[in-house]
């Protein structure tokens, strides 16, 4: 058997012989033990026939296997007080778990029993297919959520990447087993593909079980190849809504996972919009002119391109004030470089979310496989700090002069009937 060994900083890894990597960062402080499966597919990997069928499979992951009911899944590890859980995005899906560490076996050996040996029997999927129209339908009534996910759709339009995680009601009707299996077999490469865990485990236990339950997982190697992005038009739509507020979205593509500007641009779009109530576009729309309950910037890199948004909802006779104010907080960042003081405190700002973010060993767990896979490497906090100390007013400057030229963002506008 063919091994690989590699130190990365506080994080480990080791490659079975089928292909698929164990990821582990030990930490000797806690007693629960996070795990999971993060697989290189996700909505994008899609065609319009078969859109929604990556989540469908998420869903479907819990509702039987070649040796367990849906009740035995989720039994195993409710019943010592853990979680199962999952999620797909537009580029990935992770199965993933959180024991006390005396079980951590048991979650290595269910969650390679729900991502590989799936039976999807076709009475679960009647079921469950209700289950994800009813999730459709909470969806749209709720503007908030809708708005960004049809925001998609106006950015990239008929690529992949606009359409809908969940799929249409239309396409998740469709599908039977035969239309999972099919896409599993077209889409997983245990070469793409990450086992990764936080807990307090020594690597050599994590390897020993992980060499124990995986190893006798078959190789995958599908081959498909992602379409890639290359043709953004702004686009400005208006829908109507029985909403009582106008709700809108304005922005458009931006950088990739793997452009050097990424980091940069994060900060820019935290001092635009982040989560501190000191956001600048917080204190424009919601703290001085009471415009909004809340409004946020978002941005989200992809392998080969990015989405940057503003999101907000407001009374129908202020949307025209709040959306100028918005172009203004925008107009400010092209034209003014920040004061030494104020990248000061943006910089101290941003380390100190990253850094409790990591704090969360879930989130930290599902950072590093999601790394691994897109970057092949992990970065350390201080190796981001460096790079965050390093930034200038000026390249920040100019990033905003490329990202937020009116003329290239869209909008997409929900008014009430």
């Amino acid at each position: 058997m063919k091994e690989s060994k590699k130190k990365m900083i506080d994080y480990e890894m080791h490659t079975l012989s089928n292909g698929i990597r164990v990821l582990h960062k030990q930490v000797t402080t806690t007693k629960i033990a996070h795990c999971g499966f993060m697989l290189d597919i996700g909505s994008r990997d899609e065609t319009q026939e078969n859109q929604g069928i990556a989540h469908f499979w998420e869903h479907m992951a819990f509702k039987g296997t070649g040796k367990r009911k849906a009740f035995h899944i989720l039994n195993r590890i409710d019943s010592v007080g853990g979680e199962l859980n999952a999620y797909t995005t537009k580029e990935k899906i992770a199965f993933y778990a959180s024991v006390l560490d005396n079980y951590f076996e048991n979650a290595v050996e269910l969650l390679a029993d729900i991502t590989f040996d799936s039976v999807f029997p076709e009475k679960q999927i009647e079921k469950e297919r209700n289950v994800i129209l009813e999730e459709m339908a909470m969806y749209y009534d709720s503007p908030d959520d809708a708005i960004q996910d049809e925001f998609d759709h106006v950015v990239f339009n008929e690529h992949p990447l606009g359409m809908n995680i969940l799929g249409t009601a239309e396409s998740v009707r469709s599908f039977h087993r035969e239309d999972f299996t099919r896409f599993i077999k077209d889409h997983i490469n245990t070469e793409r593909l990450v086992f990764c865990s936080v807990g307090s485990m020594p690597f050599k236990k994590v390897v020993r079980l992980a060499e124990k339950h995986l190893k006798d997982i078959p190789q995958y190697a599908a081959g498909y190849e992602r379409q890639p992005f290359l043709a953004y038009r702004p686009a400005i739509r208006k829908v109507q809504r029985n909403l009582s507020q106008s709700h809108c979205a304005i922005g458009g593509t931006a950088y990739s996972n793997m452009d050097d500007k990424r980091l940069p641009f994060f900060m820019l779009v935290n001092i635009l919009g982040g989560p501190g109530m000191n956001s600048r576009l917080n204190l424009a729309l919601r703290e001085k002119h009471g415009f909004v309950y809340s409004i946020e910037a978002t941005y989200q890199p992809y392998t080969d391109t990015g989405l940057f948004g503003v999101f907000f909802g407001t009374e129908p006779k202020q949307l025209e004030k709040s959306l100028r104010l918005v172009k203004k907080e925008l107009e400010k960042l092209k034209e003014k470089p920040l004061g030494t003081l104020q990248l000061h405190t943006a910089k101290e700002q941003l380390m100190g979310q990253l850094a409790m973010a990591e704090e969360n060993n879930v989130s930290l767990m599902l950072m590093m496989g999601k790394s691994i896979l897109d970057k092949n490497k992990i970065e350390s906090l201080e190796e981001v700090f460096n790079d965050i100390r390093t930034m200038t007013s000026t390249r920040l400057r100019d990033i905003a002069n490329e990202m937020f030229d009116e003329n290239q963002l869209s909008q997409l506008i929900f008014l009430p009937n």
